[in-house]
């Protein structure tokens, strides 16, 4: 093998790799400093400060033992995959407007390649989200059966739910220039994406409602959570609910790749 053809052949090999690149530096970025663990941090106080007030304390708690697991495991996923929408959302465009994306660019690691790192390494801010969270659920759990419900919601529901809107982070993040309109973005839909199964009005309602709820991932994973942590129904009903965040996740991942196509300096060209 010539030089050349040796040369050609690690280049190439680094290509390959360019993603795992990114995921251990946007990962040591994201832990090594004080971005995510205190991120964490705030998540951790407010699942402390709601887990105490739901628990089995008669002077403070109106709830039953699944209703206060279901508040948890749903506080859980909204805040959990808050958290990784956040990071997300300043993927691209917070690296846009700290000068930093065009170095980022002129590397020989393809743009989809960049863009696929550093969706890995945000997804991570919501595995650490529920390692924070597992210990709270299953302390409050009312016997094996509850917590295992519980540990599954959280995984499987949680899981799907961070996954899509991580990826609509990153995507919203690839194109929107301003970093605080990018996060803004993210987070309000988010919220809108919930509003449905905690507006009373809209859960009740016989034909709306249901489509409205089953439609986005977001509604339809809480709505989950509280079919069978509540209401206590069988797990072999609740896949209507799985099938808007697995759409979801694979849409979305696939379009914030695409987007990687038309990443821009902006401004800070």
């Amino acid at each position: 093998m010539t030089t050349t053809e040796r040369a050609a052949r690690q280049h190439q090999e680094r290509a390959r790799s360019g993603w795992r690149v990114v995921l251990r530096k946007e990962t040591a970025d994201l832990w090594l400093s004080a971005k995510g663990l205190s991120v964490l941090l705030a998540f951790s106080i407010a699942l402390s400060v709601l887990a105490y007030l739901a628990s089995g304390d008669a002077a403070i708690n109106l709830l039953d033992a699944r209703e206060s697991v279901g508040v948890v495991v749903k506080t859980a996923i909204g805040l959990g995959t808050l958290t990784a929408v956040v990071v997300s959302a300043d993927a691209i465009s917070g690296e846009r407007e700290r000068g930093t994306l065009e170095a980022l660019l002129v590397t020989p690691v393809a743009r989809r390649d960049i863009v696929t790192g550093k969706l890995l390494a945000a997804s991570t801010m919501w595995l650490a989200a529920l390692v924070v969270a597992l210990p709270f659920v299953v302390v409050m759990a009312d016997g094996p059966r509850v917590g295992l419900d519980a540990v599954l919601v959280l995984v499987i529901s949680g899981g799907l739910v961070a996954a899509a809107l991580t990826a609509l982070g990153l995507a919203i993040s690839s194109f929107v220039m301003s970093n605080r309109a990018s996060l803004a973005a993210s987070i309000s839909i988010l919220l809108m994406l919930a509003a449905p199964s905690q507006l009373p009005a809209i859960t009740k309602s016989a034909t709306l409602g249901p489509v409205l709820i089953k439609a986005n991932p977001v509604s339809a994973g809480l709505t989950l959570a509280d079919n069978v942590l509540v209401k206590q129904q069988e797990w072999t009903e609740q896949w209507i609910y799985l099938l808007s965040p697995i759409l979801a996740t694979i849409a979305l991942t696939a379009a914030a790749i695409l987007l990687a196509r038309r990443l821009q300096l902006g401004d800070a060209r």
